[in-house]
């Protein structure tokens, strides 16, 4: 299989995928990975994508393909991938099209995760991680059992993401609005959008995307 999971960042979907991919050993492309990934390797495309973040600017949707092209070169043809962050744009979905039929492939399943804006911002504003281990916890929803101590590891030191704030949640759902949804339509004319609520626990959602794929 290859599908497509979509949501705004905090939706869940590097959760999720990451569950798809035990469950049915599929490989989650996430382009920001895969572009630190290539970067850090020296790859021809990853030269490429750091002379252009050098010079301050967006790496383009040609660079971004191209290591999506790169990555199924190397995978088995019986490897299922989970797109996760591509395609944003219009542009990128023709682009995956005619990548995947470079590559004998096509899409199953476009996934969106969608979420309460309020209950997201929630959700992520709350969140923070033990600084030693990494264990997860929530304002409201989990905090540690004994307050100030790591449930995990016993630290007592925590830390939360910069960028887990109010502003920067509203301004990233209206980017996902604005540049990604719009690419839902190209999907739906073919019959193969399904959705599924985000804000549900994790395991309701995983038993969603189970029941869509099966």
């Amino acid at each position: 299989m290859n599908i497509i999971l979509l949501g705004p960042p905090g939706a869940g979907k590097g959760t999720q995928a990451s569950r798809l991919v035990d469950q049915y050993g599929m490989r989650q492309l996430s382009t920001g990975d895969m572009l630190r990934e290539a970067v850090k390797a020296g790859t021809r495309v990853g030269l490429e994508a750091k002379a252009v973040m050098d010079r301050g600017e967006l790496v383009s949707d040609e660079i971004v393909s191209a290591l999506i092209d790169d990555e199924l070169s190397q995978m088995g043809p019986d490897t299922g991938a989970i797109f996760d962050g591509y395609p944003r744009t219009k542009q990128q979905a023709r682009s995956l099209e005619e990548i995947l039929a470079r590559h004998g492939r096509s899409l199953d399943h476009v996934i969106e995760l969608e979420v309460n804006e309020d209950a997201l911002v929630d959700r992520i504003t709350g969140r923070f991680t033990c600084a030693n281990c990494g264990a997860g916890y929530h304002d409201r929803h989990k905090l540690p059992k004994i307050e100030g101590v790591c449930d995990k590891c016993g630290s007592t030191e925590f830390k939360r993401r910069p960028d887990d704030n109010e502003e920067t949640v509203r301004m990233r759902m209206k980017e996902y609005r604005a540049k990604t949804a719009p690419v839902l339509p190209v999907y739906e004319e073919r019959g193969i959008v399904s959705r599924v609520d985000g804000m549900a626990s994790i395991d309701t959602v995983t038993a969603a995307l189970d029941a869509i794929l099966t």
